[in-house]
C-alpha cells in the first residue's frame, strides 16, 4: 500500500502540475478526515505520510494550555496534566496519542475524496496564478467567456479573470466570444480561491497599451509620466524623453497616426491627447490644456492651484464640454486649474489687492502707500513680512533698516495676537461642546466663529444649519444636536420627578 501511495502522489502531481508536497498534504487531510469518523466527539487528528517510503501514522492530539485557559478538553490539555506525561513540555506544544492508521483502501468515503480533489484544485489555481504573475504581464488579453450580473468573465489561457461592471468602458457592449484586453487591477483572495480583477477604465491601461505600441518606451528611450481619462470619450497622456533626437509626441502618434489609432480602437474610440511633460508646472499645465491657447498663468504653490487666463474666444475650448478638458488637465498635472478670462483675472487681482491692502493697513497700522509698496513687491501675507529674511525686505528701495525692523515687529505682534484670540475661541467653545462625542478642536473653532459657544446654542440648530457651518454628514450632525439637547430632556425628567414628590407629600 505504501508503494501505491507514492505512485498515486507522483501521478497526481504530474497530471495536475502541482508540487508533490501539495498532494501529500491533501492525502494527509483525507486520511485524517476518515480517521476522525471513528470518534463520537470532535477531535484533532493528525496524519503524517513519510515522503520517501509512503508509510503513514495517525495521531490524536491535544494542545497544551495554562489551566485557567482550558476551554475544550477534546482539543486541549492543562500544563500540569501534560507534564505528568512529558516532563519538559511547554505551553503551545502538543500531546500526541498514536492511533491505528486507517487502511488506505478504505478511503472510499466521499468526504475524503472531496478533500483530495478540493485541495489539488486549489493548488492548481494557485500554481496557474503564480505562473501568470511571475511573467509580470499587467495587460490581460482574453475572450469573454460569459456575462455574470453585468460583470464579464474573461478567459485568458488557463486564467479566468473578472471584469466588473464598473470597470467596463461606458456604452461598451461586451458579449461572449468578444476579444478584449484589460489591465490587471488586483488579485482578490476569496473562499473559492484567488481571482484576478481587471479594468478597462483605469488610467494605467492606456499607459500600458502605449508601451506595447511604442518600442521606444519599452527600450527606455522615453516614458509616459501620467495619464487621465474620461473612459471611452477622451484621455490625456504626458510623455517625456531625455534623448533630444526623439520627438515624444510624434513617436506616440506614429506614421499616419497608426500607433495612437491602435490604442483608440482598443479603447472603444477614446480620443487621446498627447502632452509633452515638463518639470516646470506652469509649462506642463499650458501643454495639458491644449488645444486652448493660454495668455497668462498665475501659480499658487501653497494651494497647489493655478489661475489660467485665456481669451474670451478660447474659453469654451479650454474648459471643454462639461468641463472635460480642464478636468482631465487637472488630473494629468496634479494641479487645481481655474480658467479665467482676462476681465475676470483683472477683477480677481484687483479684489485680492484691495483685500491685501486692507489687511496690511489694519494689522501693521500703516498708511495705504506703505501697504501698496508691500503688495507691489510681492508680499502676500503677514507671515512673509514677519519671517522672511530681513535682507529681502531691505532690498525694497522705499524702506530703510529701521522701517523694516518696525514692520517685522508689528507683523509678529499681530500674528501673536491672532493666535491668542483663536486659542480663546477654542477655550470658550471648550465649555461643554468638546465634551460631546464627535467634536474636536477644529469643529469647535468653526462653531465658535459662528457664535455657537454652548450646548444650548448647538441644540437650537437644525441639522441643515449645522451642516452649513461645519461640513459633516447628516448622521453625525443629527447625533451632535441630539447630544446637545440631552440635558433638556434630563431637566424635564427632574421637573416631573419634583412635581410627583410634591404631589405625594400633599396627599
Amino acid at each position: 500500500m505504501s508503494k501505491e501511495v507514492l505512485i498515486l502522489v507522483d501521478a497526481l502531481a504530474r497530471e495536475k502540475n502541482v508540487d508533490r508536497d501539495i498532494v501529500f498534504q491533501s492525502l494527509e487531510s483525507a486520511l485524517a478526515s476518515a480517521t476522525k469518523k471513528r470518534f463520537s466527539v470532535d477531535s484533532d487528528i493528525l496524519v503524517r505520510i513519510d515522503r520517501n517510503n509512503g508509510s503513514y501514522d495517525a495521531f490524536r492530539r491535544w494542545k497544551v494550555v495554562h489551566e485557567e485557559e482550558l476551554r475544550d478538553s477534546q482539543f486541549e490539555i492543562g500544563l500540569a496534566d501534560a507534564k505528568n506525561q512529558i516532563e519538559n513540555i511547554e505551553v503551545g506544544d502538543f500531546i500526541e496519542e498514536e492511533l491505528e492508521p486507517e487502511m488506505f483502501g478504505r478511503i472510499g468515503a466521499q468526504a475524503a475524496k472531496q478533500v483530495i480533489t478540493q485541495r489539488i484544485r486549489e493548488a492548481e489555481r494557485e500554481q496557474v496564478l503564480s505562473d501568470f504573475l511571475d511573467r509580470g504581464e499587467l495587460i490581460v488579453s482574453g475572450t469573454v467567456k460569459r456575462m455574470d450580473k453585468g460583470d464579464a468573465i474573461i478567459e485568458a489561457g488557463k486564467i479566468e479573470a473578472r471584469l466588473p461592471k464598473d470597470q467596463i468602458i461606458p456604452k461598451e457592449n461586451l458579449r461572449p466570444g468578444d476579444r478584449v484586453r484589460a489591465f490587471m487591477l488586483k488579485v482578490e483572495r476569496a473562499q473559492r480561491g484567488p481571482q484576478i480583477i481587471l479594468s478597462r477604465t483605469c488610467p494605467e491601461i492606456i499607459m500600458k497599451l502605449f508601451e506595447l505600441e511604442v518600442p521606444e518606451i519599452e527600450q527606455g528611450l522615453m516614458s509616459i509620466k501620467s495619464a487621465s481619462r474620461d473612459p471611452g470619450i477622451r484621455a490625456k497622456i504626458a510623455v517625456h524623453t531625455t534623448d533630444k533626437r526623439i520627438d515624444p509626441i510624434g513617436t506616440c502618434v506614429g506614421v499616419r497616426g497608426s500607433r495612437v489609432q491602435a490604442v483608440t480602437h482598443e479603447l472603444a474610440g477614446e480620443r487621446v491627447d498627447i502632452v509633452l511633460w515638463s518639470e516646470d508646472p506652469a509649462q506642463f499645465v499650458i501643454g495639458a490644456l491644449a488645444p486652448a491657447n493660454v495668455s497668462q498663468i498665475v501659480v499658487d504653490e501653497e494651494g497647489s492651484s493655478m489661475d489660467v487666463v485665456v481669451d474670451e474666444d478660447e474659453l469654451a475650448v479650454a474648459i471643454g464640454r462639461g468641463g472635460q478638458n480642464v478636468r482631465l488637465a487637472s488630473e494629468l498635472t496634479g494641479w487645481q486649474i481655474n480658467i479665467l478670462t482676462a476681465d475676470e483675472s483683472q477683477k480677481k487681482s484687483a479684489s485680492e489687492r484691495e483685500s491685501l491692502l486692507k489687511i496690511f493697513m489694519e494689522k501693521l497700522d500703516v498708511d495705504e502707500d506703505v501697504a501698496a509698496v508691500l503688495v507691489d513687491e510681492g508680499f502676500t501675507s503677514l507671515d512673509e513680512i514677519a519671517y522672511v529674511p530681513a535682507s529681502e525686505i531691505l532690498a525694497v528701495e522705499a524702506f530703510d533698516e529701521e522701517t523694516v525692523n518696525e514692520l517685522r515687529t508689528r507683523a509678529r505682534n499681530s500674528l501673536l495676537t491672532e493666535a491668542l484670540v483663536e486659542e480663546e475661541k477654542i477655550q470658550s467653545a471648550n465649555t461643554g461642546l468638546l465634551g460631546l462625542n464627535g467634536i474636536n478642536n477644529e469643529i469647535a473653532e468653526k462653531l465658535s466663529d459662528a457664535k455657537i459657544n454652548s450646548r444650548d446654542d448647538l441644540a437650537e440648530l437644525s441639522v441643515d444649519e449645522l451642516i452649513e457651518i461645519v461640513e459633516l454628514d447628516k448622521v453625525l450632525a443629527s447625533d451632535l444636536i441630539m447630544q446637545a439637547r440631552a440635558h433638556w430632556f434630563d431637566s424635564d425628567k427632574n421637573e416631573e420627578s419634583l412635581k410627583t414628590e410634591e404631589s405625594s407629600v400633599n396627599k
